[in-house]
Formats: C-alpha cells, structure tokens, sequence
C-alpha cells in the first residue's frame, strides 16, 4: 500500500521547485492501493507545489441542439435523451466522474476556487490569476497562464489523452475549435472554442521525449513536462502536419471534421 511519503519521494524525484504551478491530471486508481485515498494524493500535491489547478470538466451540463453551425464535429437533433439528462451548472456542481475523484478533492478544499465556464471550468489553489483569464471563447486560458508563469503539466497514472495542455496548442496552430452549448440557470449558453478529440494524443510522444520528465510510484507513472515548451513544440508540429494527433476511429465526428476542414 502507498503511503503519503512514497507520493511525495516520487514527486521530489520529478525535481519539480516549489514555485512551478501545476497542471495535474490524475488517476487514483492506476496507483493501486493508497492510504489516505486521494486525499493523500492531493495532500502530496499540495505539498509539493504552492499553485496547482486541474480540471473541473462538468460534461452532464452539456445541450445538443436542433441546428447549428456547419462542420461542427456534431450530430444536430441526436440528444433527445440525453438533453433530458442535462444538469444546470452551478459552482458547487461536482466534476465528471470521468475527470477523477483527486480534481473533485481539490473543489470540494476550502482553499480552492474555480473559474466559472460551464462545460470546462477549473479548480485550484494559488491560481486565481489563471483562473480569472477564463471566458466563454477562451476555455482554456487558464493553461496559458500558467504556462506564461513557468508552470508544469503533471501527468499522474493518465497517458497524454487527457493531457489538456495539448488542445491549447491545438488552437495556437489554428486548428478547427467548436461550439457546444451549456444549461445554466440564466438559459443555454453556447460555449465557443470547444476543443477537439484526444484520443489520438498519445502521437506526441516522440515529439515530447528529450523533455518529458518520468517517475514510477506505486503502479502508476508519473510524467512531468513544461508546459511553454509542450505548447511550443506541438504548436510546430501542427502547423507543419495539420492532421497530426487525431484520432483514427471512422465515427469521431470532431476528427473527421478536422479533416474536413484540412487544419
């Protein structure tokens, strides 16, 4: 079983400085057994950066309209059943189970805060900043910002297919965004630069190997990158290979429209 101190060994091992902010993506369960749960894990986190943020992604608050703009990676008038499902964002609404029971951890902390997007609000502590650069148009301004203040992405037991930091340089080299749209208590909302599908991320690992920091704990890995130079060099490698990282499934609708687009 993990304890606190083999986290938090494993972390010191990344020689990630204290004053790095943190982008953290994490899977509890690829550690295998942790004393603590993901309190411990978030508690070493915390312990090892003074500024962390991971994704409050509400996925559940999401609306498939009737009509909308053209090549938009979407099948209009299919969410019958799932429109009915939908949940009105609030502040307090729980992250998608998907995302992980640390990030929801790191809501529920009194320190925390969280931006307000509907769809892909963030969490943390220490990173006000990142999180006031959010809107509507710019889900992932927040990663911007940390990146411009020397942060890092902190890959825990998860592979670069939910590796955010990816889809703002997706958009940096022009790539196709989208809209999707949102219940609030104020109406639907349409959400504007809605990135597109990671499936096909881990393509970028040669691309990100003289850099990419690598620990084992427990069961899981640890990888660690800069984010200013993740964004650098897979901004270059869209720009030269347009199609570079999608996915090659025949039904992703969002890569196939990609494609479509040719960017």
């Amino acid at each position: 079983m993990l304890s606190y101190r083999d986290l938090i060994n494993g972390l010191k091992d990344l020689g990630i400085a204290p004053t790095w902010p943190l982008l953290v993506h994490a899977s509890l369960s690829a550690f295998g057994e942790v004393r603590g749960g993901a309190d411990t894990v978030l508690g070493a986190l915390m312990a090892t950066s003074d500024s962390l943020m991971m994704p409050a992604f509400t996925y559940r608050t999401m609306i498939i309209p009737e009509v909308g703009p053209a090549n938009n990676g979407m099948v209009y008038g299919s969410g019958e059943k799932t429109n009915r499902m939908a949940e009105f964002y609030w502040p307090s609404l729980p992250v998608d189970p998907m995302i992980g029971v640390v990030a929801e951890r790191l809501r529920q902390h009194p320190h925390a805060s969280r931006s307000m997007h509907p769809i892909l609000s963030f969490a943390g502590i220490n990173v006000e900043e990142a999180l006031e650069a959010q809107s509507l148009e710019q889900p992932l301004a927040p990663i911007g910002v940390l990146a411009r203040q020397g942060g890092w992405v902190l890959l825990l037991g998860v592979d670069h297919t939910v590796n955010t930091a990816i889809h703002l340089a997706e958009r940096a080299a022009g790539r196709t965004q989208f809209t999707r749209w949102a219940l609030t208590p104020t109406g639907i909302v349409a959400c504007s630069g809605f990135p597109g599908c990671s499936d096909g991320f881990n393509q970028v690992e040669p691309v990100v190997e003289s850099f990419v920091r690598k620990v084992q704990v427990g069961e899981a890995t640890i990888q660690a990158l800069p984010l200013a130079r993740l964004i650098e060099a897979v901004t270059d490698l869209i720009e030269v290979q347009p199609l570079a990282l999608l996915c090659d499934r025949a039904d992703c609708e969002r890569c196939e429209s990609v494609r479509a687009a040719g960017h």
